[in-house]
């Protein structure tokens, strides 16, 4: 992916950098460390490795390099910054704090959920994953803390952050592990926290479609506004497999998502 030898002295020069502040001409250097990095990937895999992926990397780079100072260096960054990817660069370095000291780090990433800067908002959920694959219960039980929570960003965050995606495949092997976290939030009112329910489900069903369908019913028994709009959303893919088992459970004869629709007519 970055050319090796550029991360290494990107890291060697950060590390050097690193000091008790994090001022505007830190942020500027930092920023052109990701751009360099950035520009280090081949043309061809640009379209695979994006600044997510830039940024995983340099923290790891930098997490190995600190010494015992991943903390410190990344509560600063982050604390300071008014770059999306410096910010978030200041996360993943929290992260990695994570692994060993979960409880340390959790309430700081809940509260990135809530920053100003939304691809904050957006890209935040990833550093969980790290986390949650080692201290799988003490994750859960944070995130069914946070679906009670008053702020919609929070509950987000709580659907979010078990998305069966990259590290959280394992969840497709263990889906009851999220649905436990999802079912506090199946008669959710707010727009995110509620579409971010549905598409969770939706990505459940790759792996887990009759199970999915099961909640689907879950949800259309709970004889609410909400849980039918988190239904009809989680059925995005289950709509390919099987339309007419969809259309009966959502009691519709006709289902559209998109620019997609799928008439009862065509398949009986």
């Amino acid at each position: 992916m970055v050319d090796k030898k550029i991360l290494e002295h990107e890291t060697e020069l950060f590390v050097q950098r690193a000091s008790s502040t994090f001022e505007s001409e830190e942020e500027k250097s930092l920023l052109l460390a990701l751009d360099r990095l950035m520009s280090s990937i081949p043309e061809k895999r640009k379209s695979s490795y994006g600044i997510v992926s830039v940024i995983a990397v340099f923290c790891k780079s930098i997490n190995m390099a600190l010494n015992g100072r991943t903390f410190e260096v990344g509560k600063l960054i982050y604390s300071n910054s008014t770059d999306f990817r410096t910010v978030s660069l200041g996360l993943g370095l929290i992260s990695h704090v994570g692994v060993q000291e979960p409880l340390k780090v959790l309430p700081i990433l809940a509260d990135a959920s809530d920053h100003k800067l939304w691809e904050v908002k957006e890209f935040v959920q990833m550093f969980v994953r790290k986390i949650t694959k080692v201290h799988k219960t003490i994750v859960q039980e944070f995130l069914l803390e946070l679906t009670q929570s008053e702020n919609p960003n929070y509950r987000r965050f709580a659907s979010e952050s078990l998305r069966p995606v990259v590290e959280n495949k394992w969840i497709h092997d263990e889906p009851e592990f999220s649905l436990k976290v999802l079912r506090k939030l199946f008669k959710e009112s707010e727009e995110y926290p509620k579409v971010s329910v549905g598409n969770n489900l939706s990505d459940l069903s790759r792996k887990n479609p009759e199970l999915i369908l099961g909640v689907v019913k879950e949800l259309k028994n709970l004889n609410n506004v909400n849980s039918d709009f988190i239904a009809h959303r989680a059925c995005r893919n289950l709509v390919k497999l099987y339309p007419l088992k969809v259309m009966d459970l959502l009691e519709v004869d006709c289902y559209k998502y998109k620019k997609n629709k799928y008439y009862r007519s065509d398949f009986e």
